[in-house]
């Protein structure tokens, strides 16, 4: 076998410089690629390697002695009493016992790697001797595995017969790509890791994969194992910094066509860009007014966490109670009328469940819908108000109408005009306000404020703290003119003073 000559040693920062576009040369960057493999602490290939919280990893044997943590009383669990401070420069913080575990995927990694290299080792190594068999990158493994490669050391290269050994090396470095790339994929996505995260239990995840997974239980996805991290806080987490390094440097061009596909996906509707409304399926919401929500289902969670990073806005629907065909829609589970809203406040909880405060924005009919990551996106269209000119044209045509005798109750509303009707309604809500009707409760006044004087918000005003059906309240959304909106408000208050609603 031809020999690669490593004869000189030179000191160097262990800061690996690897190039996204480029990644690492199997000649060019034995030092680099091996340095991968070291760990900081003995300089030796990793040994069960352990990443600890804050990304760096390091062999099991190579851990600081543990101490007794003081001042530690929740959660006084064994796994959490011992601890140690990190070793690493650049963190230098306590670790907890319970914080980490064996780093699964580095360690089969670590032995697909040794196995193979070994086929271009020595069997027997003489200390005294620098000139190995096989190309630098062969040749540089065995002089770390013999622990004769200080991990913050360079090397320079000679080939002992003046051969060319570029081509070995990298036939070599394709042959451990193929053999490590399949341990490189993410078990729930099955993609190649994007920012990956090692949980407490050793097991690693894409840093957006987890964030799902602990949407639905706070256990490994692979071991059961509870997880001390929730969602809100994942992104705080750093990735697995060895990890990183080794797809930058080996996988460079899936990683960066793996980076495009994932930042398309965290846009919202990125998956259906022709349905850009993610739909809340919950409770009635109406413009201007507030809503307050309570996070918990899982897909929710999701969605409200992609709308809060996008532009803060979601629909919001009723369900469908009777299973009626929703007009062009069909059959679907959610009527077809709902109201845009905006998050104005988020507040996330330790367990990944959060509370928002919405406010309306405007009205809206879904067109078409599908499904994305479990929650039902969609194509809306904004229902808006009728000009002032039509407004002020159907006022006056109602108005004008010769009554028939005895009037019924329709035709004696119809002819009433806007304003009559708007003052009908002021009228009736200041009665309710002096008789102390339990939903003019100043709580309720503290939410969604003073009865508005504006007669095209006072009908959503009204309908957000009167308790009536829903079903008689959502004829207000697609509603397209303040004067039926009035007209159906005075209908309301026509049928509670006769005991009908």
């Amino acid at each position: 076998m031809t020999a690669a000559a490593l004869t000189s040693l030179i000191p160097t920062p262990a800061v690996n410089t690897i190039s996204t576009g480029t990644g690492l040369d199997a000649s060019r960057d034995a030092r680099a690629i091996v340095r991968l493999l070291q760990c900081p602490v003995c300089s030796r290939p990793l040994q069960r390697p352990i990443t600890l919280p804050c990304g760096n990893s390091m062999c099991q044997s190579c851990l600081p002695q543990f101490y007794q943590r003081q001042h530690i009383s929740y959660p006084n669990t064994p796994d959490r009493q011992r601890g140690f401070l990190c070793p690493f420069d650049q963190c230098v913080l306590e670790h907890a016992e319970g914080d980490f575990s064996v780093d699964i995927t580095m360690k089969r990694v670590l032995n697909i790697v040794d196995a193979e290299l070994r086929r271009f080792m020595p069997f027997q190594m003489e200390t005294a001797s620098v000139s190995l068999p096989g190309g630098r990158l062969a040749a540089t493994y065995t002089y770390a595995e013999c622990g004769s490669l200080p991990y913050d050391m360079d090397l320079n290269y000679r080939s002992a017969s003046g051969e060319d050994l570029s081509q070995m090396d990298r036939a070599i470095l394709n042959h451990l790509k193929d053999k490590i790339k399949s341990e490189l994929q993410c078990l729930v996505c099955y993609g190649l890791y994007l920012d990956p995260v090692t949980t407490v239990c050793g097991h690693t995840f894409c840093r957006k994969c987890l964030e799902r997974v602990l949407d639905h239980s706070q256990m490994c996805p692979m071991c059961r194992k509870a997880q001390h991290v929730s969602t809100p806080f994942l992104q705080f987490q750093p990735s697995n910094q060895l990890l990183t390094d080794l797809l930058v440097g080996l996988f460079p061009d899936e990683l960066a066509q793996r980076t495009t596909i994932g930042s398309l996906e965290d846009k919202v509707g990125a998956l259906d860009l022709d349905l850009p409304t993610p739909l809340f399926v919950c409770t009635l919401s109406f413009p201007k007014m507030p809503t307050f929500l309570h996070i918990f289902e899982p897909r929710y969670r999701l969605m409200i966490r992609r709308a809060w990073l996008g532009d803060r806005r979601f629909g919001m629907v009723l369900p469908n109670r009777t299973g009626e065909p929703q007009g062009a829609l069909g059959d679907c589970s959610f009527l077809q009328y709902g109201t845009l809203l905006e998050i104005k406040s988020y507040r996330l909880l330790p367990d990944g469940r959060s509370w928002i405060e919405t406010i309306g924005i405007s009205r809206f009919r879904v067109k078409r819908w599908g499904y994305r990551d479990d929650y039902i996106v969609s194509d809306v269209e904004v229902v808006d108000d009728l000009p002032y000119s039509e407004e002020e044209t159907m006022e006056a045509m109602e108005t004008s109408l010769d009554p028939m005798y005895p009037p019924s109750y329709y035709q004696a509303l119809t002819q009433l005009a806007t304003l009559q009707l708007f003052q009908r309604v002021q009228s009736w809500v200041q009665r309710m306000q002096l008789q102390a009707a339990p939903w003019m409760h100043q709580r309720v006044i503290n939410i969604y404020g003073e009865p508005p004087e504006d007669a095209a918000t006072f009908p959503y005003w009204l309908a957000s703290v009167l308790p009536i059906a829903e079903g008689e309240k959502y004829r207000l959304l697609s509603c397209s003119n303040v004067r039926e909106r009035l007209k159906i408000v005075v209908g309301w208050i026509t049928k509670i003073e006769d005991q009908q609603l």
